[in-house]
């Protein structure tokens, strides 16, 4: 279990991304149609001016029961530990786990 505070500091990060998500996408939508590179410097000047938690790079996936950061499957949203429990308690359909 991953420690409460960083799960409600990813948690804190994605309402951020999601608020500043249309202000990204018009700044870079601009910068792609100014064909002068003066103009195209300040408008990355206002790109840079959101916080700097609200940029999708700064988002961690974590497993969606436990919290954990790493080993995550992209397709379950679960890390590997979790998955094969619930693998080998038949409770994901579909998947299949190996035995030799």
């Amino acid at each position: 279990m991953a420690r409460k505070s960083l799960i409600q500091r990813d948690q804190k990060r994605k309402k951020l991304e999601r608020k500043y998500y249309l202000i990204r996408q018009a700044l870079k939508k601009e910068i792609r149609e100014v064909p002068l590179l003066s103009d195209k410097w300040k408008i990355y000047e206002k790109l840079q001016s959101p916080p700097r938690n609200s940029a999708p790079t700064r988002l961690r996936r974590r497993c969606f029961l436990t919290g954990r950061p790493r080993g995550n499957y992209r397709d379950f949203g679960l890390s590997g530990h979790i998955l094969r429990e619930m693998v080998q308690a038949c409770l994901l359909p579909g998947a299949t786990r190996s035995s030799w």
